[in-house]
């Protein structure tokens, strides 16, 4: 499947695929990964072919914290019984679900959750490729079932010199049974969730974009084997600020907060894609006069990452690992909130 790629998580690719091969320091460099959840599963073949059974398990990497799934997508469209939007997921818990694929369908799932820590709106999607078992059991084959009886009437005998003849007999139609479960009718469900992916390597920077009352903060936590690389991000008023990622280093940029603000990133030296910008909201407990650019209040100076401007905000954690950094698939990129 081919996972769109923000230029945050291709940077986050390339520090993972570049240096692979370093892992003396790797573990002790790695920052903590941020809240985010597991997608697996493991699919068995029906007796309809190309229809599968999927047994799926979403797992919260959170021990003290719960989260709330948000959304739910897979490619055949069909619902899984078990995990849905709305559905709560315990802290250091996990959520299951049943799932009948349609015909050809592919064994994906994507799962984006929610997470609410200190005032803080922290979400996270995360994919998963169902396994084909082996060491399924093999379905039954169906008998057919023996049709009813109807008992043949006794001649009815009338005043009339001619007998009546015997009624004919109508056999009952014999109803097959199924011999595997039959997919139910693709349910309505959002599109497929573009957000962020946990790093798969341990030496991928980890990026937060955070919408404060006064700023919209990115930052990137890049681990000390990470790799050097420059992140640019443009404002809609071609306001151009450069994210540079620092092995060992925590980086940030922000910008001043204001209605309208939009900001497209791009790697240096490669063209940006609009259809990928990413726009401030206003957090709901601003106070009058912070953010949107009001002309009746004097300019509030920028706080980045600001206490109360954190708590009022939303988070997204961005950072992928060295499996979307394939060349031949598409560039195409995301960069969502």
């Amino acid at each position: 499947m081919n996972l769109p790629k923000s230029p945050l998580r291709r940077v986050a690719a390339i520090a993972a695929g570049a240096l692979i091969g370093l892992t003396g320091a790797a573990t002790f460099a790695t920052p903590a990964l941020a809240h985010h959840t597991t997608v697996s599963g493991t699919a068995c073949a029906t007796a309809t072919k190309g229809v599968y059974l999927v047994d799926w398990k979403v797992v919260n990497s959170e021990r003290d914290l719960e989260a709330t799934i948000t959304k739910v997508w897979t490619p055949s469209g069909t619902a899984i019984d078990g995990i849905a939007a709305g559905r709560k997921l315990p802290a250091n818990g996990k959520v299951t679900g049943v799932q009948t694929t349609t015909k050809n369908s592919k064994l994906d799932l994507k799962v984006t959750a929610e997470w609410i820590r200190d005032g803080k709106r922290i979400t996270n999607t995360a994919s998963g490729t169902a396994e084909v078992s082996k060491k399924c059991t093999k379905p039954p084959t169906a008998s057919p079932t023996p049709s009813p009886t109807t008992p043949t009437p006794s001649p009815t005998v009338t005043p009339t010199v001619q007998p009546s003849s015997p009624a004919p007999t109508t056999p009952a139609p014999t109803t097959p049974v199924p011999t595997s479960p039959v997919p139910t009718s693709p349910t309505p469900q959002p599109s497929e969730p573009t957000g962020p992916l946990v790093p798969e390597e341990p030496n991928a920077p980890v990026f937060e974009i955070i919408f404060d009352c006064d700023s919209l903060v990115v930052t990137a936590d890049n681990p000390a084997d990470g790799v050097a690389e420059t992140v640019v991000l443009t404002s809609e008023k071609n306001v151009v600020k450069k994210l540079e990622l620092v092995p060992g280093k925590k980086t940030e940029v922000s910008f001043e907060a204001y209605e309208g603000l939009t900001v497209t990133p791009s790697i240096e030296g490669e063209q940006s894609d609009p259809a990928e910008a990413v726009k401030w909201v206003k957090p709901a407990d601003c106070t009058p006069g912070q953010g949107g650019g009001d002309k009746d209040e004097p300019a509030l100076p920028l706080t980045g990452a600001a206490t109360g401007g954190i708590i009022a905000g939303a988070v997204v954690l961005l950072a992928a690992g060295a499996g979307l950094f394939v060349m031949a698939r598409r560039r195409r990129v995301r960069f969502t909130a």
